[in-house]
């Protein structure tokens, strides 16, 4: 195979991103976003909000990691990220996907994405923790506007919010005390089922 055919092979293979569904619904909630979806929504969102970025943060690189953050599932799957059993073995699983997928690729163009992904995956940089931050906010945004749709699935409570969102301090540090009270809102808004942990009832 040819350097034009492996490239081919790739971008017909992750295809698959468009039939691979999360447990979030699009916002007229007539049918389950599907990987690709979000991660076009999540590079808009990181278009529209570098603003809040640390400084020097390179647009780019982000735009990069957006694409190819959730590459993986073509093989792995969606895990729910409140799916405490399916989130044992995810890892692994993805490192798997990881291999099998990047391999198609002509080598450095392989690397690359191999690269992208394990630092979305472990941020240590401005770019990788933004990224980070944008993945965790759409969502959120889609279920400030279905009734918390995914958050009754998964009974959350408030600290399962903060929790998930808590790569906003690193990527979008200048707005954590807007998302905390974004959080506050959709609690007094009854869009959280379970508002407190078991452990504060």
């Amino acid at each position: 195979m040819n350097r034009f055919e492996a490239q081919l092979a790739f971008l017909t293979e992750i295809d698959r991103m468009k039939t691979v569904y999360r447990r979030n619904v699009v916002i007229d909630r007539s049918r389950q976003e599907d990987d690709a979806a979000h991660s076009w929504h999540m590079a808009m969102f990181a278009l529209v909000l570098l603003e809040y970025a640390p400084e020097g943060t390179d647009l780019l690189t982000v735009l990069k990691m957006c694409l190819v953050h959730d590459l993986v599932e073509v093989y792995a799957g969606d895990t729910f990220c409140y799916d405490a059993e399916g989130n044992k073995s995810k890892a692994g699983r993805e490192r798997e996907a990881a291999d099998r997928l990047f391999s198609i690729l002509p080598g450095e163009q392989g690397s690359e994405m191999r690269a992208l992904w394990e630092e979305f995956d472990d941020p240590s940089t401005k770019e990788g923790w933004f990224a980070a931050s944008v993945d965790r906010l759409q969502p959120f945004v889609l279920n400030m506007n279905t009734g918390g749709h995914t958050w009754h699935l998964a009974k959350v409570t408030r600290d399962d919010l903060i929790k998930r969102l808590m790569p906003v301090r690193n990527g979008m540090p200048g707005m954590w005390d807007h998302i905390v009270s974004m959080v506050d809102k959709v609690i007094e808004d009854g869009l959280v089922p379970c508002a407190r942990s078991a452990d504060e009832s």
